[in-house]
């Protein structure tokens, strides 16, 4: 594992709150969260940072070596963005627009619209793009300044990542539909009972949060327990439906693909939160408003591409993109 500045972070915080448990309260972490985190910092680093019992924690030698790195790293650090932002500041285009836009996503339905309705709507703008499965990854980046904007999805009510100081809001909610082969027998139902599912295998691409749970959660609820779930990346999920081998979880506007259809679940049990966050300190944070308005309008072209989630939403007005205001 590489050294990030939030490993520094998670070390001062640590030592300034005395423990584990008020550290990760500090931070807005799960305790358990951040000691993961801390034996993962500890064994890059090749020994113990801190001594811990019921009295709290206190940093051992090597502890107090990397504190003291830590605590001239990260005002060096505070101090050169603040200079950059300076310098970005006086080389936005009319109309407070940055030159530049760096966006990550791990939603992978709205990152090319989202691109397109950028340089459309601003010519001159360059956009970069970097795409992750894990959430808690691209919300780091954000948080250590690598990119502007991050697009990920949450399950249900579930915060969003854990990265102190972000802004998050929220674009749309989509009810969670499954993935069928066209000539499966429930792929012509306007909706299949997940109790239906219960005996077929199920396939998934990579991720992290809590949809695992949520998704065993209401398979309990029906009824049953999911059977061998196949972790893999899209092409191969769409293979594995396609030849009948599995059944898979998908968003309502998954592109279409020949062979298979996407098909509500009854009841809509499983809920998909999408979410743009950005820090309000970073250079492109006077263009959020502008930036969360064209991902609605991007994720609304996506929508418009899918005349069965259409549909749905004519019925089902909950779900959907939230209005921009």
């Amino acid at each position: 594992m590489e050294l990030e500045l939030r490993h520094f972070r998670i070390i001062c915080a640590i030592d300034e709150a005395g423990s584990i448990t008020k550290a990760a309260a500090a931070l807005g972490l799960a305790q358990p969260a951040l000691t993961a985190q801390l034996h993962r910092i500890e064994r890059a680093l090749g020994g113990p940072l801190f001594d811990r019992d019921r009295k709290g924690a206190r940093a051992t030698p090597l502890g107090e070596l990397v504190l003291a790195r830590a605590r001239l790293l990260l005002p060096a650090v505070s101090g050169l963005r603040e200079e950059a932002a300076r310098f970005a500041n006086n080389e936005r285009i009319p109309g407070d627009t940055p030159t530049r836009l760096r966006v990550a996503s791990a939603t992978g339905p709205l990152l090319g619209a989202l691109v397109h309705q950028l340089t459309a709507t601003y010519p001159d703008l360059e956009v970069t793009t970097f795409a992750s499965w894990s959430s808690e990854e691209l919300a780091a980046m954000v948080g250590d300044g690598k990119v502007d904007y991050a697009v990920v999805g949450v399950c249900g009510d579930a915060p969003p990542p854990a990265q102190p100081g972000l802004m998050w809001r929220t674009l749309a909610t989509d009810p969670v539909f499954v993935l069928l082969a066209e000539d499966h027998p429930l792929a012509g139902r306007a909706a299949v009972d997940l109790a239906d599912l219960a005996d077929v295998h199920w396939g998934a691409t990579p991720g992290d949060g809590c949809f695992a749970e949520c998704f065993a959660a209401a398979c309990a609820r029906a009824g049953f327990t999911p059977r061998t779930l196949y972790e893999t990346d899209v092409a191969s999920c769409v293979d594995l439906v396609e030849s009948g081998d599995a059944v898979v979880l998908c968003q309502p506007m998954f592109r279409r693909f020949p062979g298979v259809v996407p098909v509500p679940i009854e009841g809509n049990p499983l809920r998909w939160r999408n979410l743009i966050g950005w820090h309000p300190d970073s250079p492109a944070a006077p263009f959020a408003d502008q930036v969360r308005k064209l991902a609605c309008a991007a994720y609304q072209d996506v929508i418009a591409r899918s005349p069965r989630y259409t549909a749905f939403l004519r019925n089902n007005p909950s779900f959907g993109v939230e209005r921009a205001g």
